[in-house]
């Protein structure tokens, strides 16, 4: 029989090694920018768990939704400096412009073309890897949202029709690519913080929204868009990114965990995405918003428009020479 001492002695090893164990554990902070149970946090859930069962519990994710850490621009610059671990977000050009090329309209025509041009090995998927590693952040994998369109507070006579000049203003974000965008759809384009963006069209400011699909304007736009347009204005990519010094920290073991639950969160993205898209667009009806018939003959003539008179100027601002390379070598593939 253990004796009061040996017991005490016992206790104290048993939580002595627990403490040890907890040491152990490391945490990785992840910020994206949707609220919980939005279908990117469904997924980051799942990317968490399957980091913590290859690991053991040894390396844990911990998410932050809604731009709880900061604005997806301010979140970018901070996984550079390693304030924040890891991040799944839109890309912020703020930075460095050439990240553009990414957004450029009408560059892809479908989900099979898209996964072509942006999946793993693509010419973009490498250029985009290339840019974030210059501010200190590694790109674990893509997580493909949608094709964009045009979110509305009231009806727009020649809404889906590009070559028919319309006096209603509409939110973009502010960076040129999207300016240019709503220009040559026929809008006025108006710059605005995403922060602002909401109350704008709430009280009039603007009519309307475009840089978003339908995942983005129901979830953050339902009770303000009366009509949709599914012009496929441009495919929408995210990236899960982590600060690369902080990857390098990682054992082997950690990193080769957190890279496959990476290409296995990647993986059923794309799987899904396509349905996601349309399920999306439902809820935005389901919500009262009249999604507006586009025809294909209107993507096609507003694509033709856009590349013409938008490209180019995209392609001049973030330097010709090396925009025309990945351009041509990415519509190849």
């Amino acid at each position: 029989m253990f004796t009061s001492i040996t017991k005490k002695l016992v206790l104290a090893m048993s939580l002595s090694l627990a403490t040890v164990g907890i040491a152990e554990a490391a945490t990785l902070k992840l910020s994206h920018v949707r609220p919980q149970g939005a279908a990117i946090d469904i997924d980051a859930k799942q990317f968490a768990e399957d980091v913590s069962a290859a690991t053991e519990g040894k390396l844990r994710v911990k998410l932050y939704a809604a731009n709880a850490l900061g604005d997806y621009t301010v979140v970018q610059e901070r996984v550079g400096l390693g304030a924040v671990d890891m991040a799944v977000q839109p890309i912020a050009s703020s930075v460095d412009k050439r990240f553009q090329i990414v957004s450029l309209p009408y560059m892809v025509q479908g989900w099979e073309d898209a996964k072509g041009k942006f999946g793993p090995g693509s010419v973009m998927r490498d250029t985009v890897s290339s840019l974030y590693q210059q501010q200190g952040i590694k790109v674990l994998g893509a997580w493909p949202v949608y094709f964009g369109g045009i979110a509305l507070n009231k009806q727009v006579d020649g809404a889906a029709d590009s070559a028919i000049s319309k006096s209603a203003k509409v939110r973009v974000p502010p960076i040129k690519v999207f300016q240019l965008l709503a220009d040559n759809v026929g809008f006025i384009g108006s710059p605005l913080p995403f922060s602002e963006a909401f109350t704008a069209v709430q009280t009039g400011v603007v009519d309307g929204v475009i840089g978003s699909g339908a995942e983005g304007y129901f979830a953050s736009f339902r009770d303000v868009t009366k009509y949709y347009v599914p012009l496929n204005t441009h495919f929408e990519v995210w990236y899960l990114l982590i600060n690369e010094e902080r990857f390098n920290d990682l054992k082997p073991e950690q990193q080769a965990a957190v890279s496959k639950a990476a290409l296995n969160f990647e993986n059923r993205r794309w799987a899904t995405a396509e349905k996601d898209q349309a399920a999306n667009e439902q809820r935005l009806a389901d919500a009262g918003a009249t999604i507006v018939e586009v025809t294909p003959e209107q993507i096609a003539a507003t694509a033709e428009k856009v590349k013409q008179n938008v490209w180019p100027e995209i392609v001049d601002d973030i330097g010709k020479e090396w925009a025309e390379k990945i351009l041509n070598a990415a519509l190849a593939q």
